[in-house]
């Protein structure tokens, strides 16, 4: 299977800042099924990665190593400025909004 794949979805899951049994039910499979992914043994489906993306997971990334890329033009200016604000933050504080959004978002 794809070991880069479950790597990548690792990765996204924690930036989430989110549990394999947190992620993994965004997707409507348990844990386990989850553990499999993230190792490589099996291959999400495509309904598991539709479920993600709604959560705000970069599917494209996740699938091809390539991150999406923002279509600047069709963005808020809100949106754009909570983008550049930020950008402009450490690692940390990165990981924290991400998991503050993700929190709010499950709201």
């Amino acid at each position: 299977m794809d070991d880069q794949l479950g790597a990548r979805l690792k990765e996204e899951r924690k930036v989430l800042g989110l549990s394999q049994q947190q992620f993994g039910a965004i997707g409507g499979v348990a844990a386990n099924a989850q553990v499999h992914y993230e190792s490589g043994a099996r291959l999400p489906k495509s309904d598991y990665l539709v479920a993600l993306r709604r959560k705000g997971v970069d599917v494209l990334y996740v699938l091809t190593g390539e991150r999406a890329v923002i279509n600047h033009d069709a963005l808020s200016d809100k949106e754009a400025l909570i983008i550049n604000h930020y950008r402009t933050l450490d690692g940390m504080d990165q990981d924290a909004i991400a998991q503050i959004t993700s929190s709010l978002s499950d709201g």
